[in-house]
């Protein structure tokens, strides 16, 4: 009989799909009520970086990688200014002109568009004779075809529309729903270059605390930066209530400090295969929540192309997990995976963690890839 360490990452995965689900609608509560998405990403990002900064202090002195040569700066530089400040700053206002729910399927994209990136950019190997490889290229296709589904076809609505207040650079018309979407699809885009942009980066700073302080410490300033730019109105920086402050506390502890690292737990444990296929749970919680507490507008066609999204989604997952397979064979066919008499294969729970390890050269799925935030 299994004890609970062996159900304690399933357990942790699911904690955190509730916390990511509670941040995103918590964000798009304080956004509707008037915080311009833009300060709450400084706000976020600043309480990220005090929360890391004396963590990533002592460890960058033990390991002595604290401090950055050229080559780490301009390439964390280029990381959080693609993979936080562009990709949340799209995010957000595409968060606050559509809904948490559309936000929340269309996240299932980053895989797909990872692939595609890493496809192009040679990381990915690319062979239209192998089964897991066409795998990969249809699971793309249907995802990128579920997300023009939910833009396109939105069909009969199921709730009433909310009225937004003006806090969009882009205006609060119904029309910028289309709008909302192609911010969602342009912020995957980020978070899928974000992915193998880490690769050199991490290769160049290995000492994690100290990556991601130096992230979030840089995403600030360059947060900053837009903002002042876009926000000429001083009182925007204003903190108008005891849920604006919290929320940017939770998403800046929890979404860009804790969760980081209990998902890099469960990685480790598990593998980012596991970690990956929990990312629809986190579509489903926030459907039903914004629905029932925000009374978000849900249509027939936005729900259709969440689906096709999600069977997207398992579809590439599918065709790397064959890929995984095989690598394990290769290195220890005996000892990385059992046969039953059916023909299934089992991976078993010790090859799993071990090969977690090699899998950083493979940014389709990283440890990173399963979080949107």
């Amino acid at each position: 009989m299994r004890g609970l360490d062996y159900y304690l990452p399933a357990m942790a995965m699911l904690f955190i799909q509730f916390i990511y689900a509670g941040m995103s609608l918590g964000t798009r509560t304080v956004l509707l009520q008037g915080m311009s998405p833009r300060v709450f990403i400084v706000y976020r990002q600043v309480f990220a970086t005090i929360v890391l900064a004396p963590v990533a202090y002592f460890s960058g002195r033990m390991s002595g990688s604290y401090s950055l040569n050229l080559r780490s700066f301009s390439l964390i530089f280029l990381t959080s200014l693609i993979g936080i400040t562009l990709n949340q700053n799209l995010y957000f206002e595409g968060l606050y002109l559509a809904s948490a729910s559309i936000a929340s399927a269309m996240a299932n994209l980053v895989p797909a568009l990872t692939f595609v990136i890493a496809a192009f950019t040679g990381m990915e190997r690319v062979n239209i004779r192998s089964l897991r490889t066409l795998a990969k290229i249809v699971g793309t296709v249907i995802c990128i075809s579920g997300a023009a589904s939910i833009a396109l076809l939105k069909g009969p609505k199921l709730l009433n529309a909310e009225n937004l207040p003006s806090k969009s650079i882009m205006g609060s018309e119904g029309q910028n729903w289309l709008l909302g979407i192609l911010f969602i699809f342009g912020s995957n885009c980020a978070w899928a270059l974000w992915l193998i942009l880490q690769v050199p980066a991490s290769a160049s700073h290995p000492d994690h605390l100290s990556f991601g302080f130096w992230m979030c410490l840089m995403a600030t300033l360059q947060s900053a930066a837009v903002t002042v730019f876009l926000e000429p109105d001083p009182n925007a920086w204003k903190i108008n209530s005891l849920l604006e402050f919290g929320c940017s506390l939770y998403a800046g502890v929890m979404g860009s400090s804790v969760l980081i690292s209990l998902q890099a737990w469960c990685i480790s444990q598990r593998g980012p295969l596991f970690s990956a296929m929990f990312n629809p749970l986190f579509t489903v919680i926030v459907t039903v929540l914004a629905a029932l507490l925000l009374h978000e507008e849900i249509y027939i066609g936005s729900l259709i192309g969440a689906i096709g999204v999600i069977i997207g989604l398992y579809v590439v997952l599918w065709g790397k997990a064959e890929e995984v397979v095989k690598a394990k064979d290769e290195r220890d066919p005996k000892s990385m995976v059992n046969t039953t008499e059916e023909g299934k294969v089992l991976i078993n729970e010790s090859s799993e963690k071990a090969y977690c390890k090699t899998d950083l050269e493979e940014p389709l799925l990283s440890a990173k890839s399963s979080s949107h935030y």
